[in-house]
């Protein structure tokens, strides 16, 4: 088959599949509102004027780009204050900034792991693991979703060799928290490190919105933890917080970070005036969790097939693909986004919609969204998985 072929083969095999991925061109105004339910933006952050006229600032002050990587003449002020901020943030002694939160994970795998490496994943950790495992070449393998006792009877079947144990904080399809303190005294019962992205906990969980590691378990218990800004705060980029031998050692070696032009300085001033929020404006988080709390009582009384997260994220167990498509666009004509999530990014079967609650959102907008989603529910007579 000529190259042509082969692409068009896939591709023909991907929409009869019914797992063809389209894009949505957004134009959200400043102020306006928009019935988004499918975005990351945990804290409402993301429009707030004041970050828009904080990354406005840096641009003007230090250039529309960094120019080059942090490593040649690209790491500026801003830079460097976002990376004391984060590590005060996350009780850590230093941060170390990344392009995304993709290339963090990538990175920090590349850079601790090699041939001789043991590495222990969870099942349902976020693809950039998943694939930052490959990019290593670690001896890799994947425990039973949240279940410590299939990990401690891999780790004790592991050889003497460094070890290594990776689980999101909170899970980005289902919503659960993993069990950081169970996690991290298995991993010090058997030498190994543990590292943690904490994506989509940072800014929303913790005392302090310093995630579901932070604060509460220093560098000693969870040595590797990353973060991303593109969620609850609003920007974009990513971060990775530990000790002095885990930072010094990505500097030198993570090649992600060698190589990639860091991020525009003005990215760098909106992250710091979204940890000002952050602080200083501690309901954000409080009427977030009102919401959470509100949705899944009224949700319950609806009978909605609820998975059971405690998280912003919400996601709505449906099963077929074709279901799941199906309800997303009588949502998106009612003037609802909500992602639509198929395989391969859930099992076969596993097919969902997967709501994400802010603190933007207006209570009114939650309730006509659960009104929708129980006249779908009524109107669809197929059992439920």
């Amino acid at each position: 088959m000529t190259w042509r072929q082969r692409l068009s083969a896939r591709l023909a095999s991907q929409r009869e599949a019914g797992l063809w991925r389209t894009r949505l061109t957004m134009t959200p105004a400043p102020g306006s509102r928009v019935r988004d339910f499918a975005s990351n933006d945990y804290l409402g952050l993301a429009r707030d004027p004041r970050l828009a006229e904080a990354q406005a600032e840096g641009g003007r002050r230090f250039g529309a780009g960094a120019g080059a990587s942090h490593l040649v003449s690209g790491h500026l002020l801003p830079h460097q204050l976002l990376e004391e901020r984060l590590a005060e943030l996350t009780g850590r002694p230093r941060a170390l900034l990344f392009s995304t939160g993709y290339m963090a994970n990538f990175g920090t795998l590349q850079a601790l792991c090699d041939r001789q490496t043991h590495l222990f994943q969870d099942r349902l950790n976020h693809a950039s693991l998943l694939d930052g495992a490959r990019l290593a070449g670690a001896r890799s393998r994947r425990y039973h979703h949240g279940d410590l006792a299939d990990l401690e009877r891999l780790l004790s079947r592991a050889e003497e060799s460094p070890r290594l144990v990776v689980s999101d904080g909170v899970f980005s399809m289902d919503g659960d928290v993993a069990d950081i303190d169970g996690l991290a005294s298995t991993c010090a019962r058997h030498d190994a490190w543990l590292m943690i992205d904490d994506a989509h906990g940072l800014g929303v969980l913790g005392e302090h919105g310093d995630g579901c590691v932070g604060r509460r378990f220093p560098a000693e218990r969870v040595p590797v933890l990353v973060g991303t800004l593109g969620k609850a705060l609003g920007t974009a980029g990513a971060f990775v917080a530990g000790d002095d031998l885990l930072i010094d050692t990505l500097i030198q070696f993570a090649r992600p970070y060698i190589y990639t032009t860091a991020q525009p300085p003005g990215v760098a001033m909106a992250t710091l005036r979204a940890l000002d929020l952050l602080e200083t404006e501690p309901e954000r988080r409080r009427r977030l969790h009102e919401h959470l709390d509100h949705f899944r009582t009224r949700a319950k009384a609806l009978g909605l097939p609820l998975l059971p997260s405690p998280t912003p994220i919400q996601p709505l167990l449906l099963g077929d693909s074709a279901r799941v498509m199906r309800w997303s666009l009588a949502l998106r004509e009612a003037g609802f986004m909500v992602g639509a999530i198929r395989p391969p990014t859930v099992p076969q079967g596993q097919g969902r919609l997967r709501i994400t609650l802010s603190g933007g959102h207006r209570r009114a907008d939650i309730d006509e969204l659960l009104e929708r989603l129980a006249e779908l529910l009524a109107a669809d007579p197929e059992p439920m998985p």
